[in-house]
Protein backbone atom coordinates (compact mmCIF):
# COMPACT_ATOMS: atom_id res chain seq x y z
CA UNK A 1 0.00 0.00 0.00
CA UNK A 2 1.12 3.55 -0.77
CA UNK A 3 -0.23 6.69 0.90
CA UNK A 4 -0.02 9.71 -1.42
CA UNK A 5 0.02 12.98 0.50
CA UNK A 6 -1.46 16.20 -0.82
CA UNK A 7 0.81 18.42 -2.91
CA UNK A 8 3.15 20.99 -1.40
CA UNK A 9 2.66 20.10 2.28
CA UNK A 10 5.07 21.79 4.66
CA UNK A 11 7.64 19.69 6.50
CA UNK A 12 5.73 20.33 9.71
CA UNK A 13 2.53 18.90 8.22
CA UNK A 14 4.39 15.87 6.85
CA UNK A 15 5.82 15.28 10.30
CA UNK A 16 2.34 15.58 11.78
CA UNK A 17 0.88 12.88 9.51
CA UNK A 18 3.81 10.57 10.21
CA UNK A 19 3.28 10.94 13.97
CA UNK A 20 -0.42 10.17 13.43
CA UNK A 21 0.54 6.99 11.52
CA UNK A 22 3.06 5.99 14.18
CA UNK A 23 0.33 6.17 16.83
CA UNK A 24 -1.76 3.86 14.65
CA UNK A 25 1.26 1.49 14.48
CA UNK A 26 1.58 2.02 10.73
CA UNK A 27 5.22 1.84 9.61
CA UNK A 28 6.04 3.85 6.48
CA UNK A 29 9.03 4.81 4.32
CA UNK A 30 8.79 8.36 2.89
CA UNK A 31 9.62 8.90 -0.79
CA UNK A 32 10.17 12.49 -1.93
CA UNK A 33 8.88 13.33 -5.41
CA UNK A 34 9.07 16.70 -7.17
CA UNK A 35 5.61 17.87 -6.12
CA UNK A 36 4.50 15.54 -3.35
CA UNK A 37 5.57 12.93 -0.84
CA UNK A 38 4.63 9.25 -0.92
CA UNK A 39 4.52 7.08 2.17
CA UNK A 40 5.22 3.45 1.32
CA UNK A 41 3.57 1.24 3.92
CA UNK A 42 5.63 -1.62 5.34
CA UNK A 43 3.33 -4.56 6.04
CA UNK A 44 -0.45 -4.29 6.42
CA UNK A 45 -2.87 -2.55 8.75
CA UNK A 46 -6.49 -3.00 9.76
CA UNK A 47 -9.42 -1.93 7.59
CA UNK A 48 -10.63 0.49 10.26
CA UNK A 49 -7.20 2.15 10.41
CA UNK A 50 -7.19 2.36 6.62
CA UNK A 51 -10.44 4.32 6.64
CA UNK A 52 -9.09 6.69 9.29
CA UNK A 53 -5.92 7.29 7.26
CA UNK A 54 -7.88 7.86 4.04
CA UNK A 55 -9.97 10.55 5.77
CA UNK A 56 -6.95 12.44 7.16
CA UNK A 57 -6.82 16.03 5.88
CA UNK A 58 -3.25 15.67 4.56
CA UNK A 59 -3.88 12.45 2.62
CA UNK A 60 -4.70 12.67 -1.07
CA UNK A 61 -5.22 9.00 -1.95
CA UNK A 62 -4.32 5.48 -0.84
CA UNK A 63 -3.19 3.03 -3.52
CA UNK A 64 -3.50 -0.70 -2.89
CA UNK A 65 -0.49 -2.63 -4.23
CA UNK A 66 -0.62 -6.37 -4.87
CA UNK A 67 3.10 -6.82 -5.66
CA UNK A 68 6.24 -6.79 -3.46
CA UNK A 69 7.80 -4.22 -5.81
CA UNK A 70 5.40 -1.43 -4.93
CA UNK A 71 6.70 1.61 -6.82
CA UNK A 72 7.67 -0.34 -9.94
CA UNK A 73 4.30 -2.07 -10.14
CA UNK A 74 1.51 -1.22 -12.55
CA UNK A 75 -0.77 -1.35 -9.51
CA UNK A 76 0.86 1.94 -8.50
CA UNK A 77 1.12 3.50 -11.97
CA UNK A 78 -0.90 2.01 -14.80
CA UNK A 79 0.52 4.11 -17.64
CA UNK A 80 3.99 3.51 -19.08
CA UNK A 81 6.72 5.80 -17.81
CA UNK A 82 8.50 7.88 -20.45
CA UNK A 83 12.01 8.94 -19.51
CA UNK A 84 13.35 12.04 -21.21
CA UNK A 85 17.08 12.14 -21.98
CA UNK A 86 18.70 15.51 -22.70
CA UNK A 87 15.30 17.08 -23.22
CA UNK A 88 14.80 15.41 -26.61
CA UNK A 89 15.15 11.61 -26.63
CA UNK A 90 12.39 9.69 -24.85
CA UNK A 91 12.85 6.10 -23.66
CA UNK A 92 9.53 4.33 -23.18
CA UNK A 93 7.63 6.29 -25.81
CA UNK A 94 6.66 5.32 -29.34
CA UNK A 95 10.19 5.63 -30.75
CA UNK A 96 12.74 2.84 -30.41
CA UNK A 97 15.96 4.19 -28.85
CA UNK A 98 19.32 2.67 -29.75
CA UNK A 99 22.41 3.11 -27.56
CA UNK A 100 25.61 2.02 -29.27
CA UNK A 101 29.36 2.26 -28.91
CA UNK A 102 32.41 0.31 -27.77
CA UNK A 103 32.66 -1.84 -24.67
CA UNK A 104 35.56 0.35 -23.53
CA UNK A 105 36.77 3.83 -24.31
CA UNK A 106 40.29 3.08 -25.56
CA UNK A 107 41.62 6.38 -26.97
CA UNK A 108 40.32 9.87 -27.73
CA UNK A 109 40.44 9.27 -31.49
CA UNK A 110 38.77 5.87 -31.19
CA UNK A 111 35.71 7.16 -29.34
CA UNK A 112 35.42 10.26 -31.55
CA UNK A 113 35.36 8.15 -34.71
CA UNK A 114 32.90 5.66 -33.27
CA UNK A 115 30.62 8.48 -32.05
CA UNK A 116 30.52 9.87 -35.58
CA UNK A 117 29.56 6.44 -36.94
CA UNK A 118 26.96 5.88 -34.21
CA UNK A 119 25.32 9.22 -35.06
CA UNK A 120 25.46 8.44 -38.78
CA UNK A 121 23.78 5.09 -38.21
CA UNK A 122 20.79 6.81 -36.64
CA UNK A 123 21.40 6.05 -32.96
CA UNK A 124 20.58 8.55 -30.24
CA UNK A 125 22.90 7.58 -27.37
CA UNK A 126 26.63 6.83 -27.19
CA UNK A 127 27.73 4.03 -24.88
CA UNK A 128 31.25 3.37 -23.67
CA UNK A 129 32.94 2.11 -20.54
CA UNK A 130 35.44 4.23 -18.62
CA UNK A 131 35.39 1.99 -15.52
CA UNK A 132 35.19 -1.69 -16.47
CA UNK A 133 34.25 -4.62 -14.21
CA UNK A 134 36.40 -7.49 -15.42
CA UNK A 135 36.45 -11.12 -14.29
CA UNK A 136 40.25 -11.11 -14.06
CA UNK A 137 42.11 -8.41 -12.08
CA UNK A 138 44.84 -8.23 -14.74
CA UNK A 139 42.46 -7.43 -17.60
CA UNK A 140 42.04 -3.88 -18.91
CA UNK A 141 39.95 -1.98 -16.32
CA UNK A 142 39.21 1.15 -18.36
CA UNK A 143 40.75 4.65 -18.60
CA UNK A 144 38.82 6.05 -15.65
CA UNK A 145 38.28 9.81 -15.46
CA UNK A 146 40.14 10.57 -18.70
CA UNK A 147 37.92 8.01 -20.44
CA UNK A 148 34.84 9.85 -19.18
CA UNK A 149 36.26 13.09 -20.56
CA UNK A 150 36.87 11.52 -23.99
CA UNK A 151 33.39 9.96 -23.99
CA UNK A 152 31.57 13.19 -23.11
CA UNK A 153 33.59 15.17 -25.67
CA UNK A 154 32.84 12.71 -28.47
CA UNK A 155 29.13 12.69 -27.62
CA UNK A 156 28.94 16.49 -27.51
CA UNK A 157 30.60 16.82 -30.91
CA UNK A 158 27.94 14.57 -32.43
CA UNK A 159 24.92 15.74 -30.38
CA UNK A 160 24.51 12.38 -28.68
CA UNK A 161 23.57 11.57 -25.10
CA UNK A 162 25.94 9.43 -22.99
CA UNK A 163 25.48 6.20 -21.05
CA UNK A 164 28.34 4.72 -19.02
CA UNK A 165 28.72 2.21 -16.23
CA UNK A 166 29.07 3.06 -12.55
CA UNK A 167 30.72 0.42 -10.34
CA UNK A 168 31.02 1.99 -6.93
CA UNK A 169 29.25 4.42 -4.62
CA UNK A 170 32.47 6.45 -4.54
CA UNK A 171 32.29 7.05 -8.31
CA UNK A 172 28.69 8.33 -8.48
CA UNK A 173 29.49 12.02 -8.02
CA UNK A 174 32.28 11.95 -10.62
CA UNK A 175 30.36 9.99 -13.26
CA UNK A 176 27.26 12.14 -12.78
CA UNK A 177 29.19 15.09 -14.24
CA UNK A 178 29.89 13.24 -17.48
CA UNK A 179 26.94 10.95 -18.14
CA UNK A 180 23.28 11.35 -19.05
CA UNK A 181 22.38 7.81 -17.97
CA UNK A 182 24.01 5.71 -15.27
CA UNK A 183 24.43 2.06 -16.26
CA UNK A 184 24.38 -0.55 -13.49
CA UNK A 185 25.91 -3.80 -14.72
CA UNK A 186 24.82 -7.36 -14.05
CA UNK A 187 27.37 -7.83 -11.25
CA UNK A 188 26.02 -4.80 -9.40
CA UNK A 189 22.29 -5.45 -9.77
CA UNK A 190 22.14 -6.36 -6.08
CA UNK A 191 24.69 -3.81 -4.88
CA UNK A 192 22.07 -2.19 -2.65
CA UNK A 193 24.22 0.67 -1.28
CA UNK A 194 25.01 1.69 -4.89
CA UNK A 195 21.35 1.44 -5.93
CA UNK A 196 20.27 3.51 -2.93
CA UNK A 197 22.84 6.18 -3.76
CA UNK A 198 21.61 6.33 -7.37
CA UNK A 199 18.12 6.79 -5.96
CA UNK A 200 19.26 10.22 -4.75
CA UNK A 201 20.29 11.28 -8.27
CA UNK A 202 18.05 13.06 -10.75
CA UNK A 203 19.63 11.25 -13.71
CA UNK A 204 18.18 8.11 -15.31
CA UNK A 205 19.54 4.71 -14.30
CA UNK A 206 19.68 1.71 -16.65
CA UNK A 207 19.57 -1.37 -14.44
CA UNK A 208 20.80 -4.62 -15.98
CA UNK A 209 19.36 -7.92 -14.84
CA UNK A 210 21.80 -10.08 -12.89
CA UNK A 211 23.09 -13.04 -14.87
CA UNK A 212 21.28 -15.45 -12.51
CA UNK A 213 18.52 -13.15 -11.26
CA UNK A 214 14.77 -13.76 -11.43
CA UNK A 215 12.36 -11.13 -12.74
CA UNK A 216 11.19 -10.47 -9.19
CA UNK A 217 14.76 -9.89 -8.00
CA UNK A 218 15.34 -7.41 -10.84
CA UNK A 219 12.19 -5.47 -9.97
CA UNK A 220 13.03 -5.43 -6.26
CA UNK A 221 16.48 -4.09 -7.15
CA UNK A 222 14.78 -1.32 -9.16
CA UNK A 223 12.68 -0.60 -6.07
CA UNK A 224 15.81 0.50 -4.18
CA UNK A 225 16.37 3.27 -6.74
CA UNK A 226 12.71 4.27 -6.87
CA UNK A 227 12.50 4.36 -3.08
CA UNK A 228 15.24 7.00 -3.05
CA UNK A 229 13.03 9.32 -5.09
CA UNK A 230 14.56 8.72 -8.54
CA UNK A 231 11.66 7.80 -10.84
CA UNK A 232 13.88 7.43 -13.94
CA UNK A 233 14.67 3.71 -13.97
CA UNK A 234 15.16 1.71 -17.18
CA UNK A 235 15.22 -2.09 -16.97
CA UNK A 236 17.62 -4.05 -19.17
CA UNK A 237 17.54 -7.72 -20.14
CA UNK A 238 21.12 -8.77 -20.95
CA UNK A 239 21.03 -12.56 -20.92
CA UNK A 240 21.28 -15.17 -18.18
CA UNK A 241 23.49 -18.17 -17.49
CA UNK A 242 22.04 -21.47 -18.65
CA UNK A 243 23.35 -24.91 -19.66
CA UNK A 244 23.98 -23.67 -23.25
CA UNK A 245 27.75 -23.48 -23.96
CA UNK A 246 27.50 -22.23 -27.55
CA UNK A 247 26.64 -18.65 -26.54
CA UNK A 248 28.09 -16.51 -23.77
CA UNK A 249 24.64 -16.15 -22.17
CA UNK A 250 21.07 -16.99 -23.13
CA UNK A 251 19.09 -13.91 -24.12
CA UNK A 252 15.79 -14.34 -22.29
CA UNK A 253 13.26 -12.50 -24.44
CA UNK A 254 10.44 -13.82 -22.24
CA UNK A 255 11.57 -11.04 -19.91
CA UNK A 256 10.44 -8.28 -22.25
CA UNK A 257 6.66 -8.96 -22.39
CA UNK A 258 6.67 -10.15 -18.78
CA UNK A 259 8.25 -6.93 -17.50
CA UNK A 260 6.07 -4.79 -19.75
CA UNK A 261 3.04 -6.51 -18.21
CA UNK A 262 4.24 -6.13 -14.61
CA UNK A 263 5.78 -2.68 -14.57
CA UNK A 264 5.41 0.81 -15.99
CA UNK A 265 9.19 1.14 -16.39
CA UNK A 266 10.82 1.11 -19.86
CA UNK A 267 12.55 -2.11 -20.92
CA UNK A 268 15.59 -2.32 -23.20
CA UNK A 269 17.58 -5.32 -24.41
CA UNK A 270 21.33 -5.90 -24.70
CA UNK A 271 21.79 -8.55 -27.42
CA UNK A 272 25.57 -8.11 -27.39
CA UNK A 273 26.06 -9.53 -23.89
CA UNK A 274 22.95 -11.65 -24.26
CA UNK A 275 24.57 -13.76 -26.98
CA UNK A 276 28.29 -13.00 -26.83
CA UNK A 277 28.41 -13.57 -30.58
CA UNK A 278 28.54 -10.73 -33.07
CA UNK A 279 26.84 -12.79 -35.78
CA UNK A 280 23.70 -13.16 -33.61
CA UNK A 281 23.30 -9.53 -32.55
CA UNK A 282 21.26 -8.29 -35.52
CA UNK A 283 18.80 -11.20 -35.40
CA UNK A 284 18.26 -10.87 -31.65
CA UNK A 285 17.87 -7.11 -31.97
CA UNK A 286 15.01 -7.64 -34.41
CA UNK A 287 13.46 -10.21 -32.08
CA UNK A 288 13.76 -7.89 -29.07
CA UNK A 289 11.83 -5.11 -30.77
CA UNK A 290 9.20 -7.56 -31.99
CA UNK A 291 8.82 -8.73 -28.36
CA UNK A 292 8.07 -5.16 -27.23
CA UNK A 293 11.42 -3.71 -26.11
CA UNK A 294 11.68 0.08 -25.94
CA UNK A 295 15.29 0.14 -27.06
CA UNK A 296 18.59 -1.65 -27.57
CA UNK A 297 22.08 -1.46 -26.06
CA UNK A 298 24.62 -2.47 -28.71
CA UNK A 299 28.40 -2.92 -28.63
CA UNK A 300 29.88 -1.50 -31.83
CA UNK A 301 33.50 -0.91 -32.82
CA UNK A 302 35.35 0.41 -35.86
CA UNK A 303 37.32 -2.85 -36.01
CA UNK A 304 35.89 -5.42 -33.58
CA UNK A 305 38.95 -7.67 -33.94
CA UNK A 306 41.04 -4.94 -32.29
CA UNK A 307 38.62 -4.25 -29.44
CA UNK A 308 40.42 -4.39 -26.08
CA UNK A 309 37.40 -6.00 -24.40
CA UNK A 310 34.45 -8.12 -25.58
CA UNK A 311 35.77 -8.41 -29.13
CA UNK A 312 33.66 -11.51 -29.91
CA UNK A 313 30.36 -9.76 -29.37
CA UNK A 314 31.09 -6.33 -30.84
CA UNK A 315 29.67 -5.62 -34.28
CA UNK A 316 31.29 -3.27 -36.79
CA UNK A 317 29.83 0.18 -37.33
CA UNK A 318 28.85 -0.97 -40.83
CA UNK A 319 26.84 -3.80 -39.26
CA UNK A 320 25.31 -1.25 -36.90
CA UNK A 321 23.90 0.69 -39.85
CA UNK A 322 22.30 -2.49 -41.20
CA UNK A 323 20.91 -3.28 -37.75
CA UNK A 324 19.25 0.14 -37.40
CA UNK A 325 17.58 -0.19 -40.81
CA UNK A 326 16.25 -3.65 -39.95
CA UNK A 327 15.02 -2.56 -36.54
CA UNK A 328 13.13 0.37 -38.10
CA UNK A 329 11.20 -2.07 -40.31
CA UNK A 330 10.32 -4.24 -37.29
CA UNK A 331 9.32 -1.15 -35.31
CA UNK A 332 6.80 -0.13 -37.96
CA UNK A 333 5.37 -3.67 -38.00
CA UNK A 334 4.64 -3.50 -34.24
CA UNK A 335 3.26 0.06 -34.37
CA UNK A 336 6.42 1.76 -33.12
CA UNK A 337 8.85 4.07 -34.88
Amino acid sequence: MIIILKSNLTLAKEEEIRKFLAKKQVEVIPVKRSDKTLLVVVGRFAELTKREVALHEYVDTIVEIDRPYKLASKSFKNINSEIKINGTTIIGGKEIVIMAGPCSVETKDQIREIAKEVKGAGCQILRGGAFKPRTGPYDFQGLGKIGLHFLKGAAKENKLAVITEVLDVREVELIEKYTDIFQVGTRNMQNYPLLSELGKSHKPVLLKRGMSATYKELLLAAEYILLGGNEKVILCERGIRTHVPETRFTLDLNAVPYLKHETHLPVVVDPSHGTGRANLVRAMSRAAIAAGADGLLIEAHLDPRKSISDADQAISTQELKKLVKEVKRIAVAVDRK
